[in-house]
C-alpha cells in the first residue's frame, strides 16, 4: 500500500459511487473525496452514507453547494439561507460533517446580478463562513468553472476562502488561467490550497490525446504515457497543488497516481503559456 498523497482526489461528478472504487483508492493511498450536493441526481451524499459509511471516516470529503433541485430540474441559488441549509443538511446526508464545502460555481448567477454582483458574491461568501463558524463543515472555499468574472468583484472586506478550485490543464484556456492566478494571489492562496479539476476536459479518450504529446512537458518521460503527462502537467496550468480527478475503474486512478513521479519542465509550461497568450492577442486583433 502506498502512503497518502494529498495531490490526488477522487472526485464523483461521473461516477457511480461503487464502494469497489472508494476500497481501492484507500489501497493506493488516495484518502480524499470529492462531490458535490447536486452530483448523482441530487442523492450523491445519501448513497455515499449509505454504501460506504464505515469508510467515510478513512477519507477527507469536500462537496459543493449553490445547485438546488427546482421546477425545470436544476437551479443555481447564491441565497445565503439556501447555502447555509444546503451545508448543514449535507452533514446530515453523510452523517458527518464535511471537511471542506466549495461555493459552487458562483458566476452561473452572478452574470444575472450586475451591477450587484459584487454584493451577492461577498453576502455568499458571509454564509459559507458562517456555516464554518457553525461547525457545519471544516473550511469554505470556491469552485469555479469560470473564474474571469471573479477577479473584479474580490472584496478584500469581506470573508476569503481557505480554497479555490479550477479547471487545470492543456485544455485550459488563457483567461481561465489568468484568472486562476489573479484570485489566487488576491486571497493568497499557496499552491496547496488552490485545487485543479477536470484535467483531460472531460475525457481520456479525446482525440486530442492521440494528436498531442503532452510528455514534452517533462524533463524526461520515465517512461510515463500521454495521458500520464498531461495529467502531471495539469499541476502546472494553472499552478495546483491538488487535483480531482473522476474515473470508475480503479487502474485509471493508480495510473494517475504513477503520473506523480515525473519531473515538469517549467521552461516549457512558461513558453506554453506565453503561446495562449500570444494566440489570444492575435484573436482580439
Amino acid at each position: 500500500m502506498r502512503g497518502a498523497d494529498p495531490r490526488v482526489v477522487l472526485g464523483l461528478h461521473r461516477s457511480r459511487h461503487e464502494r469497489r472504487l472508494l476500497t481501492r483508492a484507500l489501497d493506493l493511498g488516495v484518502t480524499a473525496l470529492d462531490t458535490s450536493t447536486n452530483y448523482l441526481g441530487f442523492h450523491s451524499h445519501q448513497v455515499l452514507a449509505r454504501t460506504a459509511g464505515d469508510l467515510l471516516p478513512k477519507f477527507t470529503v469536500s462537496t459543493k453547494v449553490g445547485y438546488f433541485p427546482g421546477p425545470d430540474g436544476v437551479e443555481h441559488s447564491l441565497d445565503p439561507v439556501r447555502l447555509q441549509a444546503a451545508v448543514e443538511q449535507a452533514a446530515k446526508d453523510l452523517g458527518r460533517e464535511p471537511d471542506l464545502v466549495f461555493l459552487h460555481n458562483p458566476e452561473h448567477s452572478l452574470h444575472e446580478a450586475a451591477p450587484r454582483n459584487g454584493d451577492l458574491l461577498a453576502q455568499a461568501c458571509g454564509a459559507l463562513a458562517a456555516a464554518t463558524a457553525k461547525g457545519l463543515c471544516g473550511a469554505w472555499g470556491i469552485a469555479s468553472w469560470d473564474p474571469t468574472p471573479l477577479p473584479s468583484l474580490v472584496d478584500t472586506t469581506a470573508p476569503r476562502p481557505s480554497a479555490l478550485m479550477v479547471r487545470a490543464g492543456l485544455l485550459v484556456g488563457t483567461r481561465t488561467l489568468d484568472a486562476a492566478d489573479a484570485l489566487t494571489e488576491a486571497w493568497h492562496l499557496g499552491d496547496g490550497r488552490v485545487w485543479g479539476m477536470s484535467p483531460f476536459g472531460g475525457s481520456t479518450s479525446a482525440l486530442v490525446w492521440d494528436r498531442v504529446d503532452p510528455r514534452v512537458f517533462l524533463r524526461a518521460s520515465s517512461g510515463l504515457s500521454r495521458i500520464q503527462a498531461a495529467f502531471r502537467a495539469a499541476y502546472c496550468l494553472p499552478k495546483v497543488g491538488t487535483v480531482a480527478v473522476g474515473t470508475e475503474e480503479p487502474a485509471h486512478l493508480a495510473e494517475l497516481i504513477g503520473a506523480l513521479a515525473g519531473d515538469i519542465d517549467e521552461q516549457a509550461i512558461h513558453e506554453y503559456r506565453g503561446l495562449l497568450r500570444t494566440r489570444l492577442r492575435g484573436q482580439l486583433f
